[in-house]
């Protein structure tokens, strides 16, 4: 197991085996609120994301993870199956940069049990995100 393997969640890991995958080419569509407001980030699922440089990407004085219920509300999906794209409401979609360090990711297509695979480029592109690093170092 690689040192970024053991950073993952085991729900990850255990879709990339499902898959026959490496963990890092699992997108993670993760809900956060900013000063009230939902956004969406995109991480790889050997990362994590560092909620300052997020709240500094936004310009935002507070960013912390969103509840199930706004989850819910704001994308149409639970927590551990929310895709990048497709959501209830327009949100602001931020997409770490790391993404792209593999030539195809898998996402969640909308449960928890269901993913897709897609070249991250296109999938940043349907998501309409931009482009950050808002991974913690490792």
């Amino acid at each position: 197991m690689s040192s970024k393997e053991s950073l993952a969640h085991p729900r990850f890991a255990e879709a990339a085996a499902a898959i026959g995958c490496d963990v890092g080419e699992i997108v993670k569509s993760l809900v956060f609120e900013a000063d009230g407001v939902p956004v969406l980030v995109l991480m790889d699922g050997s990362s994590r994301v560092d909620v300052e440089l997020v709240r500094r990407e936004l310009g935002a004085g507070e960013v912390r993870r969103a509840n199930a219920d706004l989850v819910r509300a704001t994308t149409g999906y639970a927590i551990g199956g929310v895709p990048p794209f497709g959501h209830l409401t327009r949100t602001r979609v931020l997409a770490d940069r790391g993404l792209l360090d593999h030539p195809v990711v898998w996402a969640a297509a909308g449960t928890g049990h269901t993913v897709f695979p897609l070249d991250p480029k296109t999938l940043i592109a349907h998501a309409g995100g931009t482009l950050v690093d808002v991974s913690e170092q490792k």
